[in-house]
């Protein structure tokens, strides 16, 4: 074949050989080479179908996030090193019909986020995890089909194209596991107010020194003989109230229902409580547990443990105090303070954006897990003009005022939280609150609900 008979195909032709690449039949190519202009024609459709289908994923106001959208790019160099030795100059023309061949199982998915953002999916599709993850699983087998048919079509046998399969599944699982985030984010509709800011001065960092010094120093010992409540309370965004509001509001919930006055450390960064709290900070996390480790029964006791904070999409717990650097927290990070510590009985609460997917890290047979959301949805409330989010106010302030059991509390304030985001229209559908609760933690938590209802009217908390 002529270098003319090899550009014959056009644009039209690659276009019309890669949609039926996508239904698992034959390009029909022959020796054609796709060209540089065509390469880069169908790469720029492919982008902007994914932009603007992706923007109608989000309900309302967004922000293009361009690091979140560039990270899986890295996906098409590995398919480039993986197939190029197995297809020579030939890679460029599986590229191009791959580009288009994906666009079709990439549309479905898109089209059915844009309706569950939207609110088109009937109710009873919109909240079955079956469906969610068997649409997921579908269009993954349909994904890894065309990259079999393509295979083929290229002349890949037997051991080459398992390789080229599995290379490619491992490709496509690495992005997908590492790179969650969307291009577009949903865009808060509520009005941003400049905050007071923070002053660095020496003063500052010798008072913080002397709160954090004095909180541990006051920290009461354990009484032999009871399962003592110590509670940790984390609030590192300091431009917002709704934090340290909370923050508060379950530091002050600990001491007087749980029997933990002078059990409790509230770790805070807000410019209002520089000379009273000491900072939010990794350091201090880890410091405070260290320090409750050191008072408590660490084999009976039980450590509450309370964050409360913006999120995103790579699960990290935000932390601001302009114009001090604050790293944000990872659940990791918190399973191995806690471990280190050796504090056996654990309950944590993580009130935040896609903090479900802190359970897995922090899970165990002797802890209990509660999140505000699940890994793939925001929570609500945690704006400047919110006075608690949703999750603390329903479990917190709401439930855990009428029972002492954690669980029971979690149960009640779900179906509370679902209706007030519906009545709200949280654009993003219901944050579907996590919880994991570890069987031999279960009796400790039994047992100190019991002895706090059972002491007398006076002294019960």
């Amino acid at each position: 074949m002529n270098e003319t008979d090899a550009d014959a195909l056009g644009l039209r032709g690659w276009l019309r050989a890669g949609l039926r690449a996508a239904f698992l039949r034959a390009p029909e190519i022959g020796q054609a080479r796709v060209r540089p202009r065509e390469l880069l024609a169908i790469a720029l459709l492919a982008v902007a179908v994914e932009l603007a289908l992706g923007r109608l994923e989000v309900d309302g106001p967004a922000i293009f996030n361009l690091r979140a959208w560039l990270a899986p790019y890295w996906s098409v160099a590995g398919i480039l090193v993986l197939l190029w030795p197995l297809l020579g100059a030939a890679v460029t023309g599986w590229l191009a019909l791959w580009l288009v061949a994906a666009l079709v199982p990439g549309t479905v998915s898109q089209l059915l986020a844009i309706a569950h953002a939207h609110g088109l999916l009937p109710p009873a599709l919109a909240e079955s995890a079956l469906f969610a993850w068997g649409s997921y699983l579908l269009l993954w087998t349909w994904s890894m089909a065309i990259v079999v048919s393509l295979g083929r079509s290229f002349g890949l046998r037997q051991r080459r194209l398992a390789g080229a399969v599995a290379g490619l599944f491992l490709v496509f699982a690495v992005t997908a596991w590492q790179f969650p985030e969307r291009a577009w984010e949903a865009q808060s509709a509520e009005v941003q107010e400049e905050a007071p800011r923070l002053v660095l001065t020496q003063e500052n960092f010798e008072i913080q020194e002397a709160a954090f010094e004095r909180a541990v120093e006051s920290l009461a010992p354990q009484r032999p003989g009871v399962t003592d409540v110590y509670g940790l309370v984390f609030a590192p965004f300091a431009t917002e109230d709704v934090f340290l509001k909370e923050s508060t509001l379950v530091a002050d919930l600990l001491a007087q229902r749980f029997d933990a006055k002078g059990r409790v450390l509230q770790l805070v960064n807000h410019v209002d409580t520089v000379e009273s709290l000491p900072w939010a900070t990794p350091l201090n996390l880890k410091r405070s547990i260290e320090a409750i480790a050191a008072r408590m029964d660490r084999e009976h006791d039980l450590l509450v443990v309370y964050l409360t904070s913006h999120a995103a999409s790579d699960f990290q717990l935000a932390a601001a105090h302009p114009p001090l650097t604050v790293d944000a927290i990872s659940p990791g990070e918190l399973r191995v303070a806690l471990d280190e510590a050796g504090i056996r009985n654990r309950v944590v609460a993580i009130s935040a954006c896609y903090s479900g997917a802190w359970v897995g890290p922090l899970a165990s047979n002797t802890t209990l897990v509660m999140t505000a959301a699940d890994a793939d949805h925001t929570s609500y409330g945690c704006g400047r003009l919110s006075e608690l989010t949703y999750f603390g106010r329903a479990v917190f302030d709401e439930q855990l005022r009428r029972t002492h059991s954690f669980e029971q509390a979690f149960a009640a304030a779900v179906p509370v939280i679902r209706q007030r985001e519906q009545e709200a229209g949280k654009p993003d559908g219901f944050s579907n609150p996590q919880i994991s609760v570890g069987e031999d933690l279960r009796p400790v938590l039994q047992a100190l609900a019991s002895r706090l209802e059972a002491l007398p009217p006076a002294a019960r908390p």
